[in-house]
């Protein structure tokens, strides 16, 4: 039987859904003229007014923004509310330079809460459920987004953010926890820690994990959902666009559907900016509909995925994202190639290996390195350096095979690298370029 936040909306027919986006665009692009004065300069140099703007056919001719405008115009030149109507701000990582500052006005607080809640409705999630949410809170949107939606659906609300392992297994254990929300990288730590305490699936009360802010593989997901005995769901969100929610998977486990009532997708080449057709992979672009503090037009993500319609058996008509196959800048290019971590996963887990593993790429006269650290398993650990090294040429051999280059792997003992318990450092880039 499949839940719904908001049914109405979620299975809106296609006519009803563009009339939504099409007022909300024209009103949009008005609220931004009139109060984001950057943007509107923006639109000025392209020769454009609101007027311009009939619709989603219109959306094409608007100026793109991208991390580098945020930058510029940090922290308050894309704010489009005074700051006395806005209640909070949640912020980026910063792990690509300056750190992208959002704003929110109670409005888009609430907003932003249903997208979560849909989420959690999505993976099965009721009011008779216990939720726990595992990102981090504070400044990173992962925690504050899905207590919220938690709270929206009427679940009792763990918030134990990340961090402090045994205590969180205590909790999904004594407070029978059944959705838990975290990085998958942390999950599969978390599930790794459980093994270990000897606890087996089927002694964990969790049924539904939701888990995103990283990109991660199916194989991965299988191993997730295989350690902690749940079916795992993938969540999509940027902090520019409010944070998880943007999109999330339902039942079919097969793509994740854009709350498109509230963000419209586009995708383009990511080299001439054009719009591609539906089915295209390309670069996913964003625009808020109707956010009020941080109201983003045309938001260029670097994600790079494909939309589809095909309908879906959930019952929700909302677009579908494939997970993203990368970006177009935590892609590393070694030696000319494209290289995308979640391929190397791949190759990892497909050859019984855990998703913990580092690159480390670096550049020797002028000739670019390419190192791959993997953790044995502790079932597969052993000190004898015949095995280890048929093993590495195996691994080898793998990513040759699924990357066009050879990378030199190393085999190193279990929980040797180190865990993060928020976002995992999967790659170290020493070029100096």
């Amino acid at each position: 039987m499949e839940h719904y936040f908001q049914e109405e909306i979620e299975c809106a027919d296609s006519r009803t859904l563009r009339k939504i986006q099409d007022e909300k665009l024209v009103k949009q692009v008005k609220h931004v003229w009139d109060n984001v004065e950057y943007y509107r300069k923006k639109m000025e140099e392209k020769g454009l007014t609101p007027d311009d703007i009939k619709g989603i056919d219109d959306l094409h001719k608007l100026p793109f923004l991208s991390k580098a405008d945020l930058r510029e115009a940090y922290p308050y030149g894309l704010v489009g509310k005074p700051l006395k109507d806005c209640v909070r701000i949640q912020s980026t990582s910063g792990t690509t330079g300056k750190r992208v500052v959002a704003f929110y006005t109670q409005h888009d607080l609430d907003l932003w809460e249903d997208c979560c809640a849909r989420a959690i409705c999505a993976a099965g999630g009721t009011n008779e459920d216990v939720c726990q949410v595992s990102y981090g809170y504070g400044l990173f949107t992962g925690g504050p987004g899905l207590n919220g939606g938690s709270h929206k659906v009427g679940c009792l609300t763990i918030p134990t953010s990340s961090g402090n392992t045994e205590r969180q297994i205590m909790f999904i254990r004594d407070l029978n926890a059944t959705i838990l929300c975290c990085t998958p990288s942390y999950a599969a730590y978390i599930g790794e820690t459980m093994k270990e305490m000897g606890l087996t699936p089927d002694q964990i009360p969790l049924k539904a994990g939701i888990f995103g802010a990283e990109a991660w593989s199916e194989e991965m997901r299988q191993d997730i959902q295989k350690t902690l005995g749940i079916k795992a769901y993938d969540i999509y969100g940027l902090t520019e666009l409010s944070g998880p929610g943007v999109a999330f998977e339902c039942s079919e486990q097969n793509g994740m559907h854009i709350n498109e009532d509230h963000f419209y997708a586009e995708i383009i080449d990511p080299d001439t900016g054009e719009v591609l057709p539906e089915g295209t992979q390309g670069e996913l672009v964003f625009t808020s509909l109707d956010k009020e503090a941080f109201p983003l037009l045309r938001y260029r993500t670097r994600d790079i995925c494909t939309l589809t319609r095909k309908k879906c058996s959930c019952g929700r008509t909302h677009v579908r994202m494939t997970k993203p196959k990368g970006r177009t800048d935590d892609m590393l290019i070694i030696r000319g190639v494209n290289v995308f971590p979640s391929q190397i996963e791949t190759v990892l887990l497909n050859n019984g290996y855990a998703a913990n593993y580092q690159i480390i790429v670096d550049r020797v006269n002028n000739t670019d390195t390419f190192e791959v650290k993997v953790e044995m398993t502790p079932e597969m650990f052993t000190d004898n350096i015949g095995e280890i090294e048929n093993r590495q040429r195996a691994l080898t051999d793998g990513l040759k095979a699924m990357l066009g280059i050879k990378a030199k792997v190393s085999l190193v003992a279990p929980k040797s690298i180190t865990r993060s318990e928020g976002k995992a450092v999967r790659v170290i880039d020493n070029r100096k370029i």
